[in-house]
């Protein structure tokens, strides 16, 4: 997991909490030069900073979670992955292209002592390795890649753990001409008809069709501050406005929180994250993430396989579903 001790990155909203935790360090180191006791002082300055964080990160905008979901210190795929299991193998291509995608990740894990299959977006640690991986923007080879595993994982019985943390599938013209749309679309074909345990989790951003195409599952958890959005709040902006400067009015028309999500029925279980967001104490975030996996695969198992199947089947036919004033039934979107 990623370590706190590097020089922090801050967000624009949390500078307020850093210029107190300066002026704390300051008056530590000046007390300690001058042999003089300020502890009193200092106490009820961290406690002034620990409640200072508590009300940034408890009242947050849809804008702000954003930032926090794109923070380039998040836990990524990667990471949850190292720190949840006991063996982790990573599996390579799609045996079609002859080629492997870094933006998404595959292989076969041992989780509480039971073989699973894993995979998930993965953006980079740094720039030269934010390249390689294309920013968690999967390609085609990517998509097939996910289902070729999830196929091996039905054939031996073996539940299947996705992690979404994408801007989006990749757009490009080389992706558009190996069937972007069509490995999508098979994916989100297929999952319905697997047999095994499907739990997706949203750990940082889930943008649009790439997010879907490994979020077909009978379980969506997300954490605190991630996102879930049919289109990035800046090419909604764009759009709608010819503006991409007002995202932050698109992010809150949008309903992309976690929170959103699941007053709209279509979360299942919000993940609680460390304050100051996942990135800041990456194993408390990852531990809150294993118990919700074993709590929601042990009763996913308790299923038969067609009971899953139909449970995911309406689970998704739901989505869309709303009421309107002054009419008593239900309307499609």
């Amino acid at each position: 997991m990623p370590t706190t001790e590097r020089r922090p990155i801050l967000l624009e909203f949390e500078k307020p909490l850093a210029e107190l935790e300066a002026r704390i360090d300051q008056i530590r180191q000046l007390a300690e030069d001058n042999d003089v006791d300020v502890s009193a002082q200092i106490h009820q300055l961290e406690s002034r900073a620990d409640q200072l964080r508590q009300e940034i990160f408890t009242s947050l905008s849809p804008a702000q979670r954003l930032q926090v979901a794109r923070h380039p210190r998040r836990p990524s795929t990667l990471d949850y992955i190292q720190a949840i299991s006991d063996e982790w193998i990573e599996l390579h291509g799609d045996r079609r292209s002859g080629k492997d995608d870094p933006a998404l990740v595959t292989g076969i894990a041992r989780f509480q002592g039971r073989p699973v299959v894993m995979l998930g977006h993965q953006k980079g640690r740094d720039t030269k390795d934010n390249v390689t991986r294309n920013f968690g923007m999967a390609s085609p080879g990517g998509y097939r890649k996910a289902m070729r595993m999830m196929e091996h994982a039905d054939r031996f019985g073996m539940p299947i753990f996705c992690f979404i943390d994408t801007p989006g599938a990749y757009p490009g013209y080389e992706a558009e001409e190996m069937g972007q749309g069509e490995a999508i679309a098979y994916n989100l074909r297929e999952m319905f008809r697997l047999n095994v345990p499907i739990l997706c989790t949203v750990i940082g951003e889930g943008g649009s069709g790439g997010a879907l195409g490994i979020g077909v599952g009978d379980r969506l958890l997300m954490f605190e501050h991630s996102v879930y959005t049919v289109a990035s709040p800046e090419a909604c902006a764009a759009i709608l406005w010819k503006d991409a400067g007002r995202s932050a009015q698109a992010a809150e028309a949008l309903k992309i929180t976690a929170v959103d999500l699941k007053n709209l029925g279509i979360l299942d279980e919000l993940l609680p994250e460390p304050i100051g967001g996942a990135h800041a104490a990456p194993l408390v975030a990852a531990e809150n993430l294993k118990k919700a996996l074993q709590r929601n695969l042990n009763e996913l198992l308790a299923l038969t396989p067609q009971e899953r199947r139909d449970l995911r089947y309406q689970k998704f036919r739901q989505i869309g579903v709303f009421s309107e004033e002054g009419y008593s039934t239900m309307a499609r979107d």
